[in-house]
């Protein structure tokens, strides 16, 4: 078996070709001008951080992808987009401190692009959202931004696998036997939920998949499957 290190990745900390595509996302959504250049520098800055493996540029701009895809499904499109943009911009590998200290960095980015006191509010608590991903029924930006964060559950084979293959390499220093434990709570709560989706879309389309993975990666790591999906 190949082992994780070894295993081609297109998550890796830099990925030119998608800088370019945000800086473009960037100017559309926050404007052309000189605070909101240094902001979105800022951001392409943290999301380019060299200990970052899966939560990179490639990352945030898949996640803006799912948003094009699920947002006639939002309230407030904008929002969704500005919090995807914040929600993974602090990351140093401890959950729960790092959603919060990234919804502070969009509190306090946010206020010198002129973006409203109700906009940041929102925006934050949506970044806040991605701690558990569980946002209320009828919350439909929350549902947006969770959907599209989590989109990855739902894709192919090999995309699944360089998932997996990156949140391991970002956790390259916890031992093997303390990882797989994590893992396996983590996938195990995530399956016992009734939906692991919250928009329409996501349900219909991401769903089978994203369950059919998460299975497979189980099996493995609990000693069951020596074979298939790795």
């Amino acid at each position: 078996m190949v082992s994780f290190e070894e295993r081609p990745n297109r998550f890796h900390p830099r990925h030119e070709e998608d800088a370019i595509l945000l800086s473009a996302a960037w100017a559309r959504l926050a404007g052309g001008g000189f605070e909101a250049r240094v902001v979105g520098r800022e951001l392409l800055d943290r999301w380019s951080e060299p200990h970052r493996r899966y939560h990179t540029l490639s990352h945030l701009w898949d996640t803006l992808r799912a948003v094009d895809i699920l947002q006639e499904e939002a309230s407030d499109v904008d929002a969704v987009r500005y919090a995807l943009w914040f929600h993974d911009a602090v990351y140093e590998g401890h959950p729960g401190e790092d959603e919060e200290q990234s919804a502070w960095l969009a509190e306090r980015l946010l206020d010198p692009l002129g973006v409203g006191p109700a906009m940041i509010s929102e925006v934050v608590r949506l970044v806040l959202l991605t701690k558990d991903h569980r946002p209320e029924e009828g919350d439909r930006d929350g549902g947006v931004v969770c959907d599209a964060d989590l989109a990855v559950l739902g894709s192919a084979r090999d995309e699944y696998l360089a998932y997996v293959t990156a949140i391991r390499a970002e956790y390259r220093e916890i031992p093997e036997r303390e990882f797989r434990c994590g893992r396996l709570a983590v996938l195990r709560s995530l399956l016992e939920r009734p939906s692991l989706f919250n928009t329409e879309f996501g349900r219909e389309r991401w769903e089978p998949r994203a369950r059919a993975n998460i299975s497979a990666e189980v099996d493995r790591l609990s000693g069951r499957r020596t074979g298939g999906l790795w």
